[in-house]
């Protein structure tokens, strides 16, 4: 197998990792019930740790036989394999009662289409710089110090978004800015383990130190978007928003380009733009968040609840089907 097919291979498997994972976090949040420090006890959540990991070696390992400007868009399939997977997850999981699984809606397939299509023609047109150098240290700690505090904002931001979805969307905003430097700084660490003339390894640990902090940062943020939001629209936020940064941060700082000039330029900023217009329509669209119902059960004898006690739906028997029940107002919300 040449280093090529090898390259695409291993970013597709990688993709698929990643997609796993994103629906095991969303799965996380759906039944989650207290706050970040459950996440340690939860073993789903870890299996999810697990496969971004193995997605994330993939990655690194892709980029050692191919080159960047094929891995990158390959990684933007991340959501074009989680949508149909969280289906098959769903049909699955359809006995578990409400809220088991949630399929994807047209609207999101359009949505999740558009973004990673602006996304991959955005990445194909940024190419490598001819002779690229690594930021100074001085460099390296303003571009921490913007990446830590444009994630505060954006948390900060989310803390007073009503709308689950658009919380969501910000919160993987977030993430993304986190993953998207943390690139950054694993190609300064990779660099830096070179062993060429002028170069030394001094800017091995502190790379390795902000790498981890972003990647742990990125990880919780991402999973509290799935919170309410679905799958769709924070898989997607995350998937445009990390290697759009990190171009962003290549272009500033390692001298990249965009390939064919000026019109390759203009053509970057049209596929910027549908991008953008994806993730738009899965941040507008109306999705439905499951609740649990309550019902009120209406008569009484040695084996039934009390008149007016609130139950779970899913505990009334089907061989009581007779009763009469009814639905609270708001028991199933709808919208976003």
């Amino acid at each position: 197998m040449s280093s090529l097919a090898l390259s695409v291979l291993l970013s597709l498997v990688s993709a698929v990792a990643y997609a796993a994972a994103a629906i095991v976090q969303e799965r996380v949040a759906v039944g989650a019930s207290g706050g970040p420090s459950s996440l340690l006890r939860d073993v789903r959540w870890w299996v999810a740790v697990g496969l971004s990991g193995v997605g994330g070696l993939l990655h690194v390992v892709a980029l050692a036989y191919g080159p960047l400007s094929l891995v990158q868009p390959l990684g933007a399939l991340t959501i074009v394999f989680a949508l149909p997977m969280a289906a098959l997850f769903a049909r699955g999981a359809v006995r578990a009662g409400p809220g088991a699984g949630r399929v994807a809606d047209p609207a999101a397939w359009r949505g999740a289409l558009s973004a990673t299509a602006g996304l991959a023609g955005l990445l194909a047109l940024t190419g490598p710089a001819a002779d690229s150098r690594p930021p100074d240290a001085d460099v390296r700690t303003v571009l921490a110090a913007v990446a830590f505090g444009a994630i505060a904002v954006l948390f900060l931001l989310a803390r007073r978004v009503r709308r689950p979805v658009l919380r969501g969307v910000v919160l993987a905003a977030g993430s993304g800015v986190a993953f998207g430097v943390a690139s950054v700084f694993t190609k300064i660490a990779a660099e830096a383990l070179e062993v060429l003339p002028g170069r030394g390894t001094s800017g091995l640990l502190p790379a390795v130190l902000v790498t981890a902090g972003l990647a742990v940062t990125g990880l919780l943020m991402s999973q509290a978007s799935y919170r309410g939001a679905g799958l769709a629209a924070p898989l997607a936020t995350v998937t445009v928003v990390n290697p759009v940064v990190a171009a962003a941060v290549g272009i500033g700082l390692f001298d990249e380009r965009f390939r064919f000039g000026t019109a390759g330029t203009a053509l970057a900023l049209v596929c910027g733009a549908v991008a953008a217009a994806g993730l738009v329509l899965l941040t507008t669209r109306r999705q439905p968040v499951p609740v649990p119902a309550t019902v009120l059960v209406s008569d009484r004898d040695a084996t039934r609840p009390e008149v007016g006690e609130r139950i779970d739906v899913g505990a009334v028997p089907r061989a009581r089907a007779h009763l009469e029940v009814e639905v609270r107002p708001g028991a199933v919300a709808g919208g976003s």
